[in-house]
């Protein structure tokens, strides 16, 4: 196509003839002669209004379009290798990465910005394999979604990553070659289409119809009619339709050319070759006339275009205002912005024009265009203020429009009120962009108009500076501080300017030398915070002088809390204090107040070994500050009193207590002995004792006799409680009477329950009791037959508004179970239509079932139907309509089975039906009456609903009727057969039955089923396990990677010996059936003869013997691979291996070399291998490695999947390895104390003290954790020690523990974290024990139970879970579906019958639900 182009050019031959327009004077045949063969419809192949980079903006077509680029025009090039699985499986991962950045970019607004698609081709170049499928994304992301970049610039970054990957190896086909064409129309690149050509004729790359179409809208772009004649004369001669993008093409050649006659009659020409013209010819005549300036014939092309029914979007008329603008005919683009009706995609497309005019210069039409766009108008006074326009400004001051022009647009939207402060946010972006000539300029803008101009605003500018010691840069942004009249300041001073001197005088010399003037008393209180941290008496000196200005405390007040702490000059400690409390100076308020709180600030920013290790000099300095007379207030005391009682200094907070107005000691030894007497750890004596005192003294004893209550409750004693209860009713509260109710439901007392509960509403008829305990109640009264008592318990529960959650649903079918089980079927129905008429739940399958269990345990299949008909009827849902369907089956009543399917096929539909009795027919082992049913023509695969009965045969392990389902479904519609194998053979594999595995093996391969790797390796799982050989391939995991002879044979290099031509295939077959020292032997002997492979065997051996542990043997094949492999470098796996290898042989320092080279080699280390070089680099006790390891991490954006605490866990560790257990406590405890921090777990540092028996670090973590509990209520650290110390069978120190931290047993996610790991290994049903034992009181005991049970079927304990069974039905506590599925597991696999109905659904099902409850839960809780 290249020659015929350059022919045509060197003949002179001109075939424009081809292209007369009727009513003009080109000469030749009409164009509808080029389009007798098929006619392309409206934008077909390429893609439609390709001279509309602007339409590309909006996020309705942009990335969709991507999208289905990337995935419909990839084409395998000729002669590509076939890639690796590893390969393709990081090239699926990276790719689904970089779309979705992309993608939620273009969503929000509609373009991306050249940041975020310099990073995204930043990783996909540091992965190594680069796809096609990425390659199309980056290219595509090149051209107009990048608006905010010149166009120059755009095409650049183009053919720099078209280069870049494909040095890197990416396979080029003739869909990158038209996403790159499509990039230079959109970025207005010159380019010579014959050289394109060529380009692609180089690369063995044969054009296609999109890209004839994009070379003749190339040829248009410049006009050149004669060109585009040219390829649509060979597009006509390969048969190739016309489609209309190439009349749009052809409208605007002409335009360009000048001929707009010949441009407006190419409509014409569309409709005799059938074709009518559509919107987008509409928009590139208006477009053509838009260029010419030509406003009269663009508002009539656009009355045409609606009259036409081809109505342009807004985005189109904004296209429109694009080239009127960059045209110079700004007359026409305010009528323009009028026609525009603001559709609901006119905000994103309107702000991408702005900012494309100002990347042109062509800031005051986008301005226009701003001010078009409709702003928010909140009434809410607590509404955020406007900041209309902050896009717009930003770009300006990055695109370096003139400072003037900004300081006009921000007048103009602060007058508008579309923005509060334009002109600060303007000159923020100057400073965060480090234009210190913009942010001069508008500084003196905003001087103009009065606005303040502060010392910090220069900081940013300071910053470079500081950095390259630049004192002459320094001091020129201190002139300019002058010119604008802005006075430097102490922090400017301390940060900025003293740090580039060697003293203070110098500094000042520095800047009188310059002329500068200056506020003495920021100097002033620079100075003073330098002696405050260096000099305590020369502060001394310096304050005390009467001649001192007055200076705010405020202003070094932390500078002299850090000379205190460390400071041993006691007696000018006494004297500054001393001199802050009298002399006014220091303060602008009450002198004595500030002092008071700098003594706070003083302790409270001591650590804790430091409390202890100045103690003496602490106490001789407060003990000195009475001598002086010194008064602190209430307030100060109690802040003080709480930083100090952890730290076990009676003397020292003595010593405190003495500073107190006098007035205020009496009330607080009075607080203080009720604490200490309230605090005696619960034992029952003392409180009663306290309680009598109280009495005596007449004084109120309300939170006494609560904890006397709770006591009695947690311990069970309802006799003595009752007596309490009766000694002091006067005093019994709600809460109270809550617990005893909830006490005599525990030990079914239902008389004295509902007695009390009677007296509760005597006393207070508005006390609300909660959930549990009102569901307690109903239990017991239904149980013991009270039921309407039980349904004034439910109305009551409706009145006062009882929110139930999806645990208390749980709870309500099992209360009508146990209601049916002792009244029967009446009791059930009064009981269920009670709690769906008060809407205390919502009907659902579960709820209603209750009843239709009730009609079949009685045998009452009329009944039951009629009762199922009515919940549909009522509630819309069919509970235990299967098993009503296989008992009509079994028991042959065909009149009945026939009105419960014509009821199914009415409400359902007829292909629900027929499921359903295809899977009673199954059930029943009727196959032939099965088979009949599942080829009813018309019925299709529902892939639920045979999931559904899959599960269920697999929970029952019923082999031959899932079977037979795989077989009866043989020829159903749709049906995805490897799906229906793979149930089979998860029944295979929970039996263990290799044979009947093998046997489905031969049916799969009878039916040609092509097997998806999950059923591959559950199938070759099953035949290993029984030392069966595999009889496939099996896709491999982790390190080990698949590899057939021809990929093998495609990567070996170099010398081959012809009697060894499967050693590559040998080697890896040996590497992956764990005999990888016979094909190190092999790779040896090899060597010797001169042999080399490819690197794929190099990695894949290096890899296997890390696994191995094998260090030297791994990198002796290195050093082979190296010889013969220029530039050999390792995979990312394997250097990744190589790290922990490194780290588990004590060699950290090693390590992180290696991943200093991985990353600088732009490879991705594993986080396993991060996490285990850091885990080493603590046991050296290597800080500054952990460091270095965090700072390369975060540089690279690695930390996202890291735990969240491994560098600051490690890092603690490490400090404790040292011996410098104070620094560790300060660093976790300046993390939980910081206000951004999260609770995450340390569980792992307690656990390695604990296992390294370190006395004196647990003391002092032990002390931060009580502390981080009792005065910051964070009680994660609490929590995880507690849990640790259960762990390691230390119970004595957890009871201590949880008796001096009580808010741990509130802790429900961290023990609900702890149970769910203990539970998962064998042997750990004692310590689940331990623990209920030390939440006697915890509300969710099914919680407990559940795990407790799943205890038991871990080590396969059956007596020990009928035991638990038993009491949780003596309990009464409702077991959930998953612990009855696992319980009966357990009957079932010891051959006994079961005391309970079974779950239906599978063990997942089960453990979804219970994870959808748990937010819930969370919800209704808050």
């Amino acid at each position: 196509m290249a020659a015929l182009l350059r022919s045509a050019r060197l003949l002179k031959f001109s075939p424009s003839g081809l292209l007369h327009i009727t009513g003009t004077k080109r000469n030749g045949p009409p164009l509808s002669r080029l389009y007798s063969g098929a006619v392309g419809g409206r934008s077909t192949g390429a893609c439609s209004r390709h001279i509309s980079p602007l339409s590309e903006n909006a996020s309705s077509r942009v990335l969709p379009h991507a999208v289905g680029c990337v995935r419909n025009y990839t084409v395998a090039a000729q002669e590509k290798d076939e890639a690796s699985v590893a390969i393709q499986s990081k090239q699926t991962k990276y790719f689904d990465w970089a779309l979705a950045k992309l993608d939620n970019s273009v969503r929000r607004t509609g373009r991306i910005t050249k940041t975020l698609l310099l990073r995204v081709f930043h990783d996909i170049c540091r992965t190594g394999y680069p796809s096609g499928n990425q390659a199309l994304l980056l290219l595509r992301s090149c051209g107009s979604l990048l608006p905010e970049v010149p166009l120059e610039e755009r095409t650049e970054l183009a053919n720099r990553v078209w280069d870049k990957l494909l040095e890197l190896g990416a396979q080029y086909d003739v869909s990158h070659y038209n996403a790159l064409l499509k990039v230079y129309l959109q970025n207005e690149f010159k380019f010579t289409p014959t050289d394109f050509l060529a380009r692609m004729e180089a690369a063995k790359i044969q054009p296609n119809r999109v890209t004839y179409q994009r070379l003749i809208t190339a040829y248009c772009q410049n006009g050149d009619i004669e060109g585009a004649s040219t390829i649509l004369g060979f597009m006509k001669s390969k048969d190739q339709p016309i489609t209309e993008t190439v009349f749009n093409s052809l409208v605007t050649g002409h335009a360009r050319a000048g001929d707009m006659e010949s441009a407006k009659n190419i409509l014409n020409v569309m409709r005799g070759a059938r074709i009518q013209p559509g919107p987008d010819t509409y928009l590139s005549l208006a477009n053509a006339y838009a260029e010419r300036g030509d406003l009269e014939s663009l508002k009539n092309t656009l009355t045409a275009a609606e009259s036409a029914d081809c109505r342009l979007m807004d985005r189109d008329i904004l296209q429109i205002v694009y080239i009127l603008a960059k045209g110079g005919h700004h007359e026409g683009t305010s009528e323009m912005i009028e026609c525009l009706r603001q559709e609901r995609s006119y905000i994103p497309d309107a702000m991408n024009l702005c900012l494309r005019l100002i990347t042109q210069g062509l800031e005051d039409t986008a301005f226009h265009i701003l001010k078009s766009l409709p702003t928010m108008q909140s009434e809410d006074a607590n509404a955020e203020p406007p900041t209309h326009g902050s896009f717009f400004l930003r770009h300006c001051i990055n695109h370096g429009t003139s400072p003037q022009k900004i300081g006009h647009y921000c007048e103009e939207l602060q007058k508008s009120s579309l923005h509060t402060s334009p002109l600060s946010f303007s000159l923020s972006c100057a400073l965060e962009a480090k234009n210190a000539d913009m942010s001069f300029e508008l500084m003196k803008i905003m001087k103009e108009q009065g606005l303040p101009i502060k010392p910090h605003y220069f900081w940013p500018l300071f910053t470079q500076h500081v950095k390259d010691n630049n004192t002459a840069g320094v001091v020129e942004l201190l002139k300019s501080m002058q010119e604008l009249e802005v006075m430097l300041d102490a922090d400017t001073c301390a940060n900025y300017i003293f740090p580039l001197f060697s003293s203070k005088e110098e500094a000042q010399q520095a800047i009188k030398d310059a002329g500068i003037s200056h506020d003495s008393g920021s100097l002033l209180s620079s100075e003073v915070r330098s002696l405050a941290f260096n000099s305590l008496a020369k502060l001394y000196t310096l304050l005390s002088d009467p001649s001192f200005p007055p200076l705010d405390l405020s202003t070094f007040r932390n500078s002299l809390v850090l000379g205190f702490k460390k400071s041993t000059d006691v007696e000018s400690m006494v004297k500054i204090t001393k001199l802050l409390y009298t002399d006014k100076r220091f303060s602008k308020g009450n002198s004595a107040e500030i002092t008071s709180y700098f003594l706070y600030s003083l302790i409270n920013n001591l650590p804790e070994m430091e409390i202890q290790a100045q103690e003496e000099k602490l106490q001789n300095y407060f003990s000195q500050l009475k001598t002086q007379n010194i008064i602190i207030s209430r307030n100060i005391y109690r802040g003080i009193h709480n930083q100090l009682e952890p730290h076990q200094v009676p003397e020292l907070i003595k010593a405190v207590f003495a500073l107190v107005d006098p007035k205020d000691r009496m009330a607080f030894r009075s607080v203080e002995a009720t604490s200490s007497v309230t605090e005696a750890e619960g034992k029952l004596s003392s409180l009663e004792k306290r309680l009598a005192t109280l009495k005596a003294e007449n004084k109120s004893f309300d939170s006494v006799l609560k904890q006397i209550i709770q006591n009695l409750c947690t311990v069970g004693n309802l006799e003595r409680a009752l007596e309490v209860k009766q000694e002091h009713e006067e005093s019994m509260t709600a809460g109270c009477y809550a617990r005893l109710i909830n006490l005599c439901c525990r030990l079914d007392n239902m008389e004295e329950a509902l007695n009390l509960k009677r007296e509760l509403s005597r006393k207070d008829s508005s006390a609300v009791l909660d959930t549990s305990k009102y569901m307690a109640l109903v239990r017991i009264l239904c149980v013991n037959g009270k039921v309407e008592e039980a349904v004034d318990i439910l109305k009551e529960m409706k009145e006062k508004d009882v929110m139930l959650n999806d645990s208390h649903f749980t709870m309500l079918f099992h209360i009508l179970r146990t209601a049916g089980d002792k009244g029967g079927i009446p009791v059930i129905r009064h009981l269920t239509d009670t709690i769906f008429t008060l809407g205390l739940a919502k009907p659902t399958s579960g709820l209603c079932s209750p009843l239709i269990t009730a009609y079949l345990d009685s045998d009452d299949l009329p009944g039951a139907l009629e009762a199922v008909l009515e919940c549909q009827k009522h509630y819309g849902h069919m509970p235990r309509i299967h098993d009503i369907i296989v008992a009509l089956v079994m028991k042959g009543d065909t009149e009945l089975l026939q009105k419960a399917m014509d009821f199914v096929s009415q409400e359902r539909g007829e292909m629900t039906m027929l499921y359903d009795l295809f899977f009673a027919f199954l059930q029943t082992g009727r196959y032939r009456e099965a088979r009949k049913i599942i080829e009813t023509p018309g019925l299709r695969a529902r892939p639920g609903r045979l999931q559904w009965f899959a599960d269920k045969c697999i929970s029952s392990r019923q082999m031959e009727t899932l079977e037979q389902m795989v077989e009866l479904t043989a020829k159903l519609f749709e049906c995805d057969r490897d799906e229906m194998y793979s149930y089979t053979l998860r029944l295979c594999k929970d039996t263990n039955d290799w044979q009947k595995a093998e046997t489905l093996w031969m049916k799969m391969q009878e039916e040609n089923v092509i097997p998806r790797e999950r059923t591959l390796h559950i199938l070759a799982n099953i035949l290993r396990k029984n030392g069966q050989e595999v009889p496939f391939e099996v896709p491999e995991t982790w390190y080990e990677q698949p590899a057939n002879k021809e990929q093998v044979e495609s990567e070996t290099s170099h010398t081959r010996d012809e009697n060894y031509p499967d050693q590559s295939i040998l080697m890896i077959s040996l590497c992956r059936k764990g005999k990888v020292e016979e094909a190190y032997k092999m790779l040896l002997d090899a060597d010797k003869k001169g042999l080399a492979f490819g690197t794929f065997l190099y990695d894949h051996l290096i890899r296997t013997l890390l696994a191995k542990g094998s260090l030297e043997e791994a990198m002796a094949v290195k050093d082979i691979a190296a010889s013969y492999v220029p530039g050999f470098k390792l995979s990312d796996t394997a250097s990744s291996m190589l790290i922990i290898t490194h780290s588990m042989k004590g060699q950290p320092g090693v390590g992180l070399q290696t991943l200093k080279s991985m990353l600088g080699a732009e490879q991705v280390p594993s986080h396993f291998a991060i996490t285990r070089l850091v885990q080493v680099l603590c046991n050296h006790g290597d800080l500054a490695g952990i460091q270095e390891v965090e700072s390369l991490t975060k540089g690279l954006g690695l930390n996202a999947n890291l735990s969240n605490m491994l560098f600051i866990n490690n890092t603690a560790l490490a400090h404790i390895k040292n011996g410098d257990v104070e620094s560790a406590v300060e660093m976790l405890e300046t993390y939980y104390t910081s206000p951004d921090s999260e609770s995450h777990s340390m569980s792992y540092v307690f656990r390695k003290v604990l296992e390294d028996d370190n006395e004196k670090a647990l003391d002092n973590l032990s002390a931060m954790a009580e502390r981080l509990a009792n005065h910051f209520a964070c009680y994660r650290p609490a929590a995880d020690l507690f849990f640790q110390l259960l762990d390691k069978d230390k119970v004595e120190d957890a009871k201590f523990m949880l008796a001096r931290c009580n808010a741990v047993a509130e802790q429900r996610d961290a023990l609900v974290s702890y149970l769910s790991h203990k539970s998962e290994s064998p042997g750990q049903g004692e310590k689940v024990k331990t623990l209920m034992s030390l939440f006697p009181d915890f509300s969710e005991k099914d919680l407990l139970y559940s795990y407790l049970m799943k205890c038991h079927v871990v080590d396969k304990d059956l007596p020990s879970a009928k035991a638990l069974y038993e009491q949780m039905l003596k309990e009464e506590i409702t077991a959930n579906e998953l612990t009855l599925k696992r319980l009966a597991v357990l009957y079932r696999n010891a051959g006994e019958p079961l005391p309970f109905t079974e779950p239906p659904e599978s063990f997942k099902f089960y453990a979804d639900k219970l994870k959808e409850q748990l937010p819930k839960a969370k919800k209704s809780e808050e």
